[in-house]
């Protein structure tokens, strides 16, 4: 088991008024590390999209406003649709009662409440991690697949650096394996529909 994600998001206090919370979209990429603030999916590939999801559902929004940024999360398609307005609160100041509801994702207690297995897939550690991974979802095998990829595409990153100071056969094999691990994720990612 490995950590859920290597580095937690950080909102910065952006309080500028925007016409439309759209509008906060490329500072929430860069404040969300260009991940989903909810399953740490990377912003890379053309077939994840990536949405803006109001952490306290706009439905019961009354003194936050739907434009603040505070309230958004930079979140993949999959999870904002899992998400919706889905509050069992109800009050836009209770995250979450028993057990059910959410946690901010970019609160250091977030990460805490999954774990990763060494192929990617996203286990809940924690009950409420339990509720929060039924609802959005985070079973689906598409997150363990962009997971894995992001991971192949590190190391082949990495591997190319190192062979420009020191070309090496074995670190050019294990380069070429990397790569045929990587076209291997491609072609189970497309083959599931994405």
């Amino acid at each position: 088991m490995s950590v859920f994600r290597a580095k937690n998001p950080k909102r910065r206090n952006i309080t500028k008024e925007v016409s439309s919370y759209r509008k906060h979209r490329d500072d929430l990429k860069k404040d969300y590390l260009e991940r989903c603030g909810y399953c740490n999916s990377i912003d890379t590939w053309r077939f994840v999209w990536f949405e803006i999801d109001h952490f306290v559902p706009q439905k019961y929004l009354n003194t936050i406003k739907d434009t603040d940024y505070f309230n958004l999360v930079y979140a993949c398609r999959s999870c904002n649709n899992a998400k919706r307005a889905k509050w069992p609160s109800m009050d836009e100041k209770v995250h979450n009662v028993n057990d059910e509801g959410f946690i901010d994702p970019c609160d250091d207690d977030y990460g805490n409440q999954f774990k990763r297995t060494d192929t990617g897939r996203i286990l809940p550690a924690t009950k409420i991690g339990q509720w929060i991974y039924n609802e959005l979802k985070l079973y689906k095998p598409q997150h363990e697949i962009i997971w894995a990829m992001a991971e192949l595409d590190e190391l082949i990153q990495e591997i190319e650096e190192v062979l420009k100071y020191n070309p090496n056969g074995e670190l050019k094999d294990r380069l070429l394996d990397c790569y045929r691990g990587f076209v291997e994720y491609a072609k189970k990612l497309s083959s599931a529909g994405f």
